[in-house]
């Protein structure tokens, strides 16, 4: 258990495994789009709201916004009861609208592809701007959420405390030719099988390969 964890075979595992599990939200969205600024609205959506919420209030809002100039036309109270009931729908509103308002007036409505600028807008984190990144532009970026973080850590493969930690070590550590799928591959592993509290251990397809790091119960 001392050893150091095969990383590269447990993501090639869950690649060829990851076709039974459903397919991140915003990682759908992006397929079919191909539109950063979609990407961006999205991940917004859907901090804290459920895959089926977000889906429905992406696909309301993008009848009304499908570039930022089309904020102009419509009013915050709109979006607002566009992509009702996903969590805290009027503070995003509010941000959905000063983002365009904001890519419209410095950016000539065009979402940046740089993380550093992507986090000056208002509502954005590091996970939305690494998502816009590796989803919108096929850039390489670490995205990490509280999948990747619990994983990461339960794999043994680091050791950090929360998911801004965990970005910075998998940064440094884990190949860049998989920081794009990292992301897609364990949010879909994470939601279907690796689950935070007693986890399908034994259907798991990198069981062995696992150090199962603070795993008291599985299934």
């Amino acid at each position: 258990m001392g050893e150091e964890i095969n990383i590269n075979l447990i993501i090639e595992r869950l690649k060829k495994e990851s076709k039974k599990w459903n397919m991140p939200v915003v990682t759908l969205i992006a397929l079919q789009s191909k539109d950063p600024f979609k990407v961006l609205l999205s991940t917004i959506i859907s901090l804290r709201t459920k895959d089926e919420v977000t889906i429905e209030a992406s696909k309301r809002l993008f009848k009304l916004l499908t570039k930022p100039n089309d904020i102009c036309n419509i009013t915050t109270l709109e979006v607002e009861n566009a992509i009702y009931p996903c969590g805290f729908y009027k503070r995003k509103a509010i941000q959905i609208s000063e983002i365009c308002y904001k890519l419209i007036e410095k950016f000539n409505s065009i979402v940046p592809d740089d993380i550093d600028t992507l986090l000056t807008f208002n509502g954005v984190g590091r996970k939305t701007a690494n998502l816009v990144l590796s989803e919108g532009y096929d850039i390489p970026a670490m995205c990490v959420d509280v999948h990747v973080h619990r994983i990461s850590n339960r794999f043994g493969y680091i050791k950090t405390k929360n998911p801004n930690d965990s970005e910075f070590k998998l940064r440094k550590k884990l190949p860049k030719k998989y920081w794009n799928d990292y992301n897609t591959l364990l949010v879909g592993f994470g939601q279907s099988i690796c689950r935070p509290v007693s986890p399908y251990c034994s259907s798991c397809p990198v069981f062995k390969y696992c150090k199962r790091v603070g795993v008291e119960k599985y299934r």
